[in-house]
Order: C-alpha cells, then structure tokens, then sequence
C-alpha cells in the first residue's frame, strides 16, 4: 500500500489538499486500525487530515473500518432500544450529567451503554462519577453485556469493544492534538446492526452538520443535539435543538431556547466527580429539581427508544415524575 500516494493527496493544506474517496479512505483507516503503517507516515496522515479537515463521506468510511474492526454487543430483550452515551470529553467548567442521564433512564426502564475513557485527562470524566455513585466499569464486553441485560445500565470503556480505536485516541498524548478518531468515537453504536439509539452530540456547527449527514446517510437511528463541554447531555442552563435522526429523515423535537435564562437551576457548587455523585443521589431521590433541558431530553430518549408510543405520551410520563 503506498503511503506516500495517500500524503500527497491529503498533505497540501487546507486549501490545496484533495479529498479521498469512500473507498480509499476506508482501506487507509483499516490500515491505520490494524497497526500497518510506520509511526511516521501515521502522524503525517492524521496532521494532514486534521489541517484539511474530513468530509463527511471520509468520517463515515472511518467509521465503517472502525466498526468492523469492534466487538459488539447484544440489544438487551424486549422492544425498547438502547441509548448509547458516547462520553469522551468530561467537564472541566461546569457540571458532568451524563451519569445522571444514564441513571434516568436506567429509572425509566430505557437499558443505557455509556462507553467513554476512565480517565479525564484534568476533566471530570463519567466514569469517576459513576465510580463515586458505585458503579464501575465493565471490564470486559460480556461484563457490559450482562450489566446491560441484568441492570439495564453498563459503563464500558472503550478499550472493552473497540482496542484499535482506543489506541488511535492514545496517540493524543504523542501528537498534542485531538484527531478523526476523536470524532468517531462519537458516532459509535456498539449495538450489533447499530440497534441502539445514539446520542450524538457535538461542540461546534460544523462539526454537528457532519454529524447528521453521516447518520442520515448510514440510516441509524439517533439523538442529535449541541454538546456540553463535548458530552452528549443537554445544556442545564439552556435546552439545545433535539432532533431525532431515523430512517434517514430528521424530525425536531425540541427547538433551540433562545430567551435568556429566568430561573438558574440548582446545580452543585463544585463539579469534582464527588460532589457531583451527592448532587445527582439527591436529584434522584427527588431532593432537588431536575434541570428542565434534561427532563426535555429525557423526554426525546423515551421517545426514540419505542418506551413510549408518541411524543406527548413521553412528555406526560416525564411530567408525572417517573423518579
């Protein structure tokens, strides 16, 4: 395989650089998955494509060399779906929830996978929230999947299903920049056929709208919505546009609040993972009221995951306080 051939292609700036075809790009990332290509042609092919930035057909041939190369799971029994929590950002400002939108839904009877990193890298990452609620990862994928078919919730690392992928994400530390595999990690259903329904979220515009192209364009099913600090929960203090992505058309559930905020929701003072872990046993318990962009997210989980048989039907569930 000439990897020289693929430089020269994507190599020449921002600007100047061609784009690859499906096919190329997805025999490219299986090379770079199945450790075949010299350290220095990798850091060259991933820099240039961070510098060029990759069209949506490259992410989604990525995507499909990244997953046949994973482990998968099972689709819990019943006809409900699985959420799927991509969570690999962490928080470092302000609050991470998505431990608390996994236990929602847990409450609701919707089965959950979050798969992210343990470690935060100076973040507070999910899984050492999770860790201070008493829950901790699987440590291996039939772990995951009985934690998922026996309590309807599983923290899986992502070192658990997808190896390959996990060691592109180490190359973080040698590069010092984020790269495509940032990205698809994201977009990960380790659900066999992609049973689950994917909470896909994203920072940036850009970013978002290759997000729903790809999505659109494979037929999954997700969630599709702004990230907080790149974790996949709606914004506490103001509700992103929800849309639910399914059978290649998309649908808003919910629009963008644009007023500005009336009420501040009663967040926790610190963000570290403990006192993150109190705050969400008394939401849970009913001590606290939850922030209303969760409870209109919960509401689109219920919603996408067949819980419920309409929207207002989730809306009336999550309003006659489920918890």
């Amino acid at each position: 395989m000439n990897f020289s051939h693929y430089i020269r292609e994507i190599g020449r700036g921002a600007k100047g650089a061609a784009d690859l075809a499906f096919d190329d790009a997805e025999k490219l990332y299986a090379a770079i998955l199945d450790g075949g290509i010299p350290e220095l042609e990798l850091g060259a092919i991933l820099i240039a494509l961070r510098v060029k930035g990759e069209t949506p057909v490259e992410l989604a041939a990525f995507l499909q060399a990244a997953e046949a190369r994973s482990y998968r799971l099972e689709r819990p029994a019943g006809e409900i779906r699985p959420v799927v929590l991509p969570s690999y950002n962490g928080a470092r400002k302000g609050v991470n929830l998505t431990p608390l939108l996994a236990l929602l839904l847990q409450r609701f009877g919707v089965p959950v996978l979050v798969h992210g990193l343990i470690e935060g890298f100076g973040r507070v990452s999910s899984a050492q929230v999770f860790r201070e609620l008493g829950i901790l990862p699987a440590t291996s994928l039939q772990q995951a999947q009985q934690r998922l078919d026996q309590e309807g919730l599983a923290f899986a690392p992502l070192s658990v299903f997808s190896p390959a992928l996990n060691e592109q994400l180490a190359l973080r530390a040698r590069l010092g920049v984020r790269h495509c595999a940032h990205s698809l990690v994201k977009l990960l259903d380790p659900f066999i056929s992609g049973q689950g329904v994917l909470a896909a979220a994203a920072t940036h515009p850009d970013a978002l709208d290759k997000m729903r192209e790809i999505l659109l364009g494979r037929g999954q099913t997700a969630l599709l919505s702004r990230a907080t600090e790149g974790e996949p929960f709606a914004n506490p203090l103001r509700r992103p546009c929800i849309e639910f992505l399914h059978a290649g058309a998309a649908q808003t559930l919910f629009a963008a609040e644009r007023d500005s905020i009336k009420t501040l929701p009663h967040l926790p003072e610190a963000a570290d993972a403990k006192s993150t872990a109190q705050w969400i046993e008394k939401a849970l318990d009913k001590k606290l009221p939850l922030p209303l962009p969760l409870m209109n997210q919960l509401v689109c989980c219920l919603y996408a995951s067949n819980a419920v048989g309409s929207l207002n039907e989730a809306r009336a569930r999550v309003a006659a306080g489920g918890i």
